[in-house]
């Protein structure tokens, strides 16, 4: 499964911190701010005291996240997309967390450096591939303390194919009008379109998340397994 190369998914993303929020708020009718909280409350129990928000954008999530870490717990966002973060930094909210531009790919990090990894809405475009994703979920893995978790929030394929068949119709008429209504973009959010139908299920994010190296995985669907939230713990 095949989708853009990394430097043209960048340059759609710096095209858009200023009105990704929005969009994605319109476009989900709401539900991903309250399925991001639900994934930070989920994540949040892992405990520890170092955090960190892959692909973590205009810092939505992180911030989440902030607000439920306990004191003396570091809260670190990361994102290859400096337009984004500049984005995250001007929140007054983002206070405290340390925002730090890299590559999920090859990241910063030593060897078991957090308690908690994060990601929401990004594993569609880190996914150029089954192998190139699997990679990188190994740096996750490589960059988690033994014991520590991996929490992903991701559109995902509903079981059901009257559900699959109705989510899809609403993806192909609305995800890439809206978007380019809103934000302006010419070509994010026909990316965005073309990368939904064509995702995995949660079973095999499940299975592709174990190939990474993570063991005890499970997952919860979403409206009706439209989206899941996945929970990985480094063995």
């Amino acid at each position: 499964m095949a989708s853009s190369a990394p430097s043209a998914v960048q340059s759609m993303f710096a095209e858009v911190p200023a009105t990704y929020e929005l969009v994605n708020h319109v476009l989900t009718l709401g539900l991903d701010v309250l399925w991001r909280r639900r994934m930070t409350r989920i994540a949040a129990k892992a405990g520890g005291t170092r955090w960190v928000d892959m692909c973590t954008g205009t810092g939505e999530t992180a911030v989440y996240l902030s607000r439920l870490a306990p004191q003396g717990t570091k809260v670190y966002g990361v994102d290859f997309c400096e337009a984004m973060l500049e984005k995250a930094r001007e929140k007054p909210q983002a206070e405290g967390i340390e925002f730090v531009a890299a590559n999920i790919k090859s990241l910063p990090f030593d060897d078991a450096s957090f308690d908690l990894i994060t990601m929401s809405f990004a594993t569609r475009n880190i996914n150029l591939s089954r192998d190139i994703l699997i990679r990188s979920f190994a740096e996750y893995c490589r960059v988690l303390k033994p014991g520590g978790r991996f929490v992903n929030l991701e559109t995902s394929r509903p079981p059901s194919a009257l559900v699959r068949k109705c989510f899809h119709l609403y993806v192909k008429l609305f995800v890439e009008k809206l978007g380019r209504r809103i934000s302006g973009a010419r070509t994010a959010y026909g990316y965005l379109a073309s990368t939904i139908p064509r995702f995995y299920s949660a079973e095999e994010l499940t299975a592709i998340m174990k190939e990474a190296g993570f063991g005890q995985v499970t997952f919860q669907r979403l409206m009706f397994g439209a989206a899941a939230i996945h929970q990985a713990v480094k063995l």
